[in-house]
């Protein structure tokens, strides 16, 4: 059909234009694709075998959905998406505010001028990128705003009384007729708010004020809600939650490659930093991690949940905490190091919620436990566990891979690893330690030079964070040490974790 040439309602009827409703359109173009084996929801990672399906059945059912889960799930991205599954134009009466099908006008205006000019009534053509309306929840939102009200001003420049039906001014989702509608944190509406849904999604028509309207809107609703917020701060009135056909959970990413396809598709890049700063699989392996240590940890607010965005946000101050480091030290190239990860605690800060022990021990302190969780838990998949081989036998401990670096430390050597140092200084410096780069080796017999002093400088982590050598953050550097001498000497501070001799404020990475 070329829609240049169809200005009137006498072309589009010799066109043989035939009316669907949204559902139906986009029912049509949803089983168009399934058959080509399309992607329906591109760009998103992890719900192949969930959400996407539940979706697409919704949509075959031509339901309206409600999409429920935690912060960071993808919800209201799944709901933009949809737009893609309509119809790239569609026609509607010249000069409507509701876009009113020609061939089934619905609002006053477009009744009466097909009834003045008949086929040659004109039409115009809408892209299905302005089809598409979203509004979050607040509790500032009224009727007027989602339906209409009655407005006075157009009342005086037409000169008509209000009882007229061309003083009514629609509001967002009349507006929205022929498209899809997205209220974001449903729970958010006032229970007075959502009652006036009602008749919109059982009979598919608005009431304004006293008129007698009677306006099938053509709509695809869909809302989205976080289970923090049903418990917390209000809930989906039980007659409207009826109303909405499918329920759908979101989640966060199962396994740790699917968050780091996420990480990668959305992290903002810029070219030059990745020209500069290289990241390590290892890397983007502990910074993921964090997100998953977090949703299990005990102080954290797990019904509030761990958005997606920390690890993006994450992953992007990694890289520019080691492209900061390599402009001070002038130096063209660098990778992301362990100590690097230091730079990503705002990151963490910003975005868990955290329960009342979680407040009593401070937001850093927990970010940089998270962070501690991440390095433990990681360690295991490239070298032994250190707890493992501490229950073996008494005989059997001289096959302790660790040994020769853990008796270093025990002669009263440390290891002070400063943020800022060159990559060729830090590289020396883990030379010292006895048996660290032979371990590495041991292991990762493959690894060149700088991925094997990224490994020496995770075992020392990975230790520190198995009580096997002691950690500490303060200005400037990180010091490992011994145990027990760091336990004797300094008093006993946390062995592993982050925090200075005195109380830990943040203050020592200013």
């Amino acid at each position: 059909m070329d829609i240049s040439k169809i200005k009137t309602l006498g072309d589009l009827k010799k066109a043989g234009f035939k009316h669907r409703t949204v559902k139906e359109e986009i029912r049509e173009n949803l089983i168009r694709k399934l058959q080509n084996q399309e992607t329906t929801f591109p760009g998103i990672i992890g719900y192949e075998d969930s959400v996407i399906p539940d979706t697409e059945r919704a949509l075959l059912s031509r339901h309206n959905i409600l999409f429920l889960g935690l912060r960071g799930q993808a919800k209201t991205r799944m709901a933009r998406q949809m737009v893609e599954l309509m119809d790239e134009y569609i026609p509607y009466i010249t000069g409507s505010e509701i876009n009113d099908d020609p061939t089934r006008p619905i609002s006053k205006f477009a009744r009466d001028l097909v009834i003045a000019r008949g086929d040659d009534t004109p039409i115009s053509w809408l892209h299905r990128s302005d089809r598409y309306g979203e509004k979050l929840a607040t509790p500032d939102v009224s009727v007027a705003d989602l339906i209409g009200d009655i407005d006075p001003i157009k009342a005086a420049n037409l000169r008509l009384n209000f009882a007229d039906e061309q003083v009514i001014h629609f509001g967002i989702i009349p507006k929205s007729n022929r498209g899809i509608f997205v209220i974001n944190e449903i729970p958010d509406l006032q229970a007075r708010i959502q009652v006036s849904l009602f008749n919109i999604l059982e009979e598919g028509d608005i009431q304004i004020r006293g008129f007698k309207l009677r306006m099938p809107l053509d709509m695809l609703f869909v809302f989205t809600a976080n289970p923090e917020d049903y418990t917390n701060r209000g809930s989906i009135v039980t007659p409207l939650k009826d109303r909405i056909e499918s329920q759908i959970l979101t989640h966060y990413p199962k396994t740790i490659d699917t968050a780091l396809a996420i990480t990668e598709q959305e992290a903002d890049v810029l070219e030059e930093q990745t020209d500069r700063v290289k990241v390590s699989d290892l890397v983007k392996r502990l910074i993921e991690q964090v997100s998953f240590e977090a949703r299990t940890s005990e102080y954290v607010d797990k019904k509030s949940g761990v958005s997606a965005r920390l690890t993006i946000a994450a992953f992007e101050n990694a890289i520019s905490a080691a492209e900061r480091r390599a402009i001070l030290n002038k130096e063209k190239e660098t990778q992301v190091w362990m100590s690097d990860l230091v730079g990503i605690v705002p990151s963490i800060t910003g975005k868990i919620e955290l329960v009342y022990e979680g407040e009593q021990e401070g937001p850093y302190q927990v970010a940089f436990n998270l962070l501690e969780k991440a390095f433990r838990t990681q360690f295991v998949n490239y070298f032994p566990n250190p707890d493992q081989l501490k229950k073996r036998k008494t005989e059997a401990r001289d096959e302790n891979p660790f040994k020769s670096i853990t008796h270093w430390f025990d002669k009263g050597n440390q290891l002070n690893l400063f943020f800022n140092t060159r990559d060729d200084e830090k590289i020396a410096q883990l030379y010292k330690v006895d048996g660290l780069h032979a371990l590495v080796k041991k292991f990762f017999k493959l690894a060149n030079e700088k991925e094997s002093a990224l490994l020496m400088e995770f075992v020392l982590h990975g230790l520190a964070a198995y009580s096997l050598i002691s950690k500490k953050v303060v200005e400037g550097r990180i010091e490992f040490k011994d145990l027990i001498g760091s336990m004797v000497n300094l008093g006993s501070s946390g062995t592993g974790s982050y925090s200075s001799d005195e109380d830990f404020d943040g203050d020592e990475f200013n």
